[in-house]
């Protein structure tokens, strides 16, 4: 009687262990997660897109007489001075005579161009008074941020202000000098075959000097070969890349309506080493449909940005060359952060898989701004907080996991 109840107890014993290995064997096991932490610290909300720099002012150097062009010796890239650099040599024809109605458009022209010199000229005074003014406010801004009085905003409100005023003059310095050039052409034009031999060089056999109306370098040549052109014949392009250099960038309709005049600009992957600073010069008002490469029509709109560190560091930089920004349209310096990949929305909310040290807890959070590697966290969660991250269908409210680097 002992023996069989001796293998009664092994059998139910045996029995009990077997159950209690399955159901170890068996149980639910901790989901492996990535796991990442909520922090707090500054953030940036950009749009990024490809760009290509231009000078702003491009100078079309032309023919001022009818003539043969002889073949110019200077290359793209050249440097020329104002007024003194010539960049074409001309053997003029003799011109013919002017009938009354020729004459009388070529006086009317002499007139129009000495109205548009002299309104350049008012525009260099205007300029000037410009200048004046920004520097003084930029002087009363540098004060009043001394006294804690203002906003480091309004002082760089100021300097791009003056940096705006004084690059105005340059362009009005400019104006005077391509109207200066305007007006000695309109006066060639009046010149009667009698006196056609006052326009040669003696020292030059007859040679008609054309020479650049503005400091800067050659941008292209439009005529190079020997050959004979018309008054007017546009000969070479010229500008100032180093100086007068800026960015023109294509953006979407949808991302140019968040840009503002004033934002910073990060420009990057230009060929050289490091990052270069911008800002947004001015939005132009008018959109235009482009064709992407895939085949979708866009509505796009041109940014124009200006540079605002060392023209030294950009000096490689020419005309046409491409380069890729970001316009920061948002930042803040002191944010709690969520990484983007731990979000997943919920219904009409956005909400999260909270890690408490054993299993994940679903928490709905508010989400102010997503730059698309972190979204700013209005409610919800607290710096410090670790949540799951890239969560799959396995995992859910309640749910064991672990970490995936402890797994």
């Amino acid at each position: 009687m002992n023996r069989r109840l001796f293998r009664r107890v092994l059998t139910i014993g045996l029995l009990g262990l077997f159950a209690g290995f399955l159901a170890f064997a068996f149980r639910p096991q901790p989901v492996p997660v990535d796991i990442g932490a909520v922090t707090k610290g500054p953030m940036a909300v950009s749009v990024a897109e490809e760009a290509r720099t231009r000078v702003r002012d491009v100078y079309v150097v032309s023919a001022p007489v009818t003539g043969r062009l002889l073949r110019i010796e200077q290359e793209a890239g050249d440097p020329v001075e104002a007024r003194s650099t010539v960049v074409a040599a001309m053997l003029p024809s003799d011109p013919s005579f002017l009938d009354v109605r020729s004459m009388t458009e070529a006086e009317a022209g002499v007139r129009s161009a000495a109205a548009a010199l002299a309104l350049a000229k008012a525009e260099v005074n205007k300029a000037v008074a410009e200048v004046n003014f920004a520097e003084l406010e930029l002087k009363r801004a540098r004060e009043l941020v001394r006294k804690n009085a203002a906003s480091k905003a309004a002082l760089d409100r100021a300097e791009l202000e003056l940096r705006s005023s004084e690059a105005t003059l340059q362009m009005s310095n400019a104006t005077v000098q391509a109207r200066e050039a305007d007006l000695e052409t309109a006066r060639a034009r009046l010149i009667d075959p009698a006196r056609a031999s006052e326009l040669d060089d003696p020292e030059q056999d007859g040679i008609v000097s054309v020479r650049a109306p503005v400091s800067g370098r050659i941008l292209r040549l439009l005529e190079e070969s020997e050959t004979v052109v018309t008054a007017g014949t546009a000969l070479i392009e010229l500008g100032d890349p180093r100086g007068d250099l800026e960015i023109v960038v294509e953006l979407l309709s949808t991302d140019a309506v968040q840009v503002k005049e004033g934002n910073r600009v990060i420009i990057e992957k230009w060929g050289g080493e490091g990052d270069l600073a911008g800002v947004v010069d001015r939005i132009e008002p008018f959109g235009f449909t482009k064709v992407s490469a895939l085949g979708v029509e866009e509505q796009r709109v041109n940014v124009i940005l200006q540079f605002t560190g060392p023209a030294e560091r950009r000096a490689a930089l020419g005309h046409g060359f491409r380069v890729e920004v970001r316009i920061v349209v948002w930042e803040e310096d002191d944010v709690v952060r969520v990484p983007a990949s731990a979000l997943f929305r919920d219904g009409e909310t956005w909400a999260v898989f909270r890690y408490d040290g054993e299993t994940a807890q679903q928490v709905a959070v508010q989400i102010g701004r997503n730059n698309g590697m972190v979204a700013q966290v209005l409610e919800g969660l607290s710096a410090g907080d670790q949540v799951v991250l890239y969560p799959g269908d396995r995992v859910s409210d309640g749910v064991r996991v672990t970490p995936r680097s402890e797994s």
